[in-house]
């Protein structure tokens, strides 16, 4: 008998330490639970009439807050609200997608000239030019002239012709005449024969409808002619800024639209094409002096006198241009036409 109540009393014990053992599992589990519940819902209200002291229960809707806190499910934050202005204005602008275009090489710059613009006066602005604005604002390029040279042998064979004159002879002749003539003398003397030469000026001008340029040539002669001591001194320019102008008859045939033809050479005169030598002859038909001195003898000595006193004040005419140039009649030709090129079409 007392082996058997030892082995009840055995069993008994460890049945409640089993019991035990389970019982704190599920109560850590309930702590954390009304923890939780403590967190989020708010005291129960206890009436007055049944304080909790006095073994009250408390409401009933509390176990059912606490289960609901524990098993709902999250839901994603509301999306926040537009207001109806702010939504109606944004509905009535349509989205319009943006277009970039290349930023031009050199942007164009200008200042700003009103003082009411929210810029500060004076500030720099950078500006695209358009295409329309600025195809209207640039000049348009002159055409290059065209070498049209059917008589190349010919005037090859007169080009050398005359190169070797200037080089064999004027040249030589220009040296010794500008070392025992002054240079001043040399230079009053190329006014004296350009004072009396002025009526080819005067009809060109005119011709060109260049209204400025003939009373500028006018006043011109008039200064010259009383101030400068029959045009010795060119007083027109120097005390009153009067510039030569650069008119021809070959030029008033180019600005009247005549083309210039084929190019041409001929001894003892300059590059030419056919419309300037047209120009030439009537611009020495218009020279008084060939009506006032007939004599050939008299007019051809005043001609050889012009041309070496001018050889000799352009002595470094060629120089070097023989060692840098291989084709000295390609060159000569190309620059004469453009030369006569930018006179007759340019400003």
């Amino acid at each position: 008998m007392a082996s058997r109540s030892r082995i009840r009393w055995v069993g008994l014990l460890f049945g409640v330490t089993a019991l035990a053992v389970g019982g704190c599992g599920t109560m850590s589990g309930g702590s954390k639970s009304s923890s939780a519940a403590l967190a989020t819902v708010t005291p129960v209200a206890v009436s007055p009439s049944r304080p909790v002291g006095d073994g009250a229960s408390p409401d009933r809707s509390a176990p059912a807050a606490v289960v609901a806190a524990e098993t709902r499910v999250e839901s994603p934050p509301a999306a926040p609200t537009i207001p109806d202005s702010l939504a109606s204005s944004t509905a009535a602008t349509p989205f319009v997608p943006v277009t970039f275009e290349a930023l031009p090489a050199r942007p164009a710059f200008a200042m700003l000239a009103s003082s009411s613009s929210s810029v500060p006066p004076g500030a720099l602005v950078a500006q695209a030019p358009s295409s329309s604005s600025s195809a209207e604002s640039s000049p348009a390029l002159e055409p290059e002239p065209v070498e049209y040279d059917p008589w190349e042998p010919f005037n090859q064979t007169m080009f050398k012709f005359n190169y070797n004159f200037d080089r064999y002879l004027l040249k030589p002749v220009a040296k010794g005449y500008n070392f025992v003539m002054p240079d001043e003398l040399q230079r009053m003397i190329s006014n004296a024969f350009d004072n009396i030469n002025p009526v080819p000026k005067w009809a060109n001008n005119l011709l060109q409808l260049n209204f400025k340029g003939f009373f500028t040539e006018v006043g011109r002669f008039l200064i010259n002619s009383t101030l400068g001591i029959g045009g010795l001194w060119d007083i027109a320019k120097q005390e009153f800024g009067l510039q030569k102008t650069k008119v021809d008859f070959g030029q008033t045939l180019g600005k009247w639209g005549l083309g210039p033809g084929p190019f041409l050479i001929l001894p003892f005169l300059p590059p030419l094409t056919v419309r300037d030598g047209i120009g030439y002859g009537v611009d020495g038909a218009m020279d008084p002096l060939s009506y006032v001195i007939p004599f050939i003898p008299d007019r051809l000595l005043m001609r050889v006198g012009d041309t070496i006193n001018d050889r000799s004040l352009n002595l470094d005419l060629f120089q070097g241009f023989e060692e840098t140039t291989i084709d000295m009649y390609s060159a000569v030709r190309n620059g004469f036409l453009q030369r006569r090129q930018n006179l007759i079409h340019g400003d």
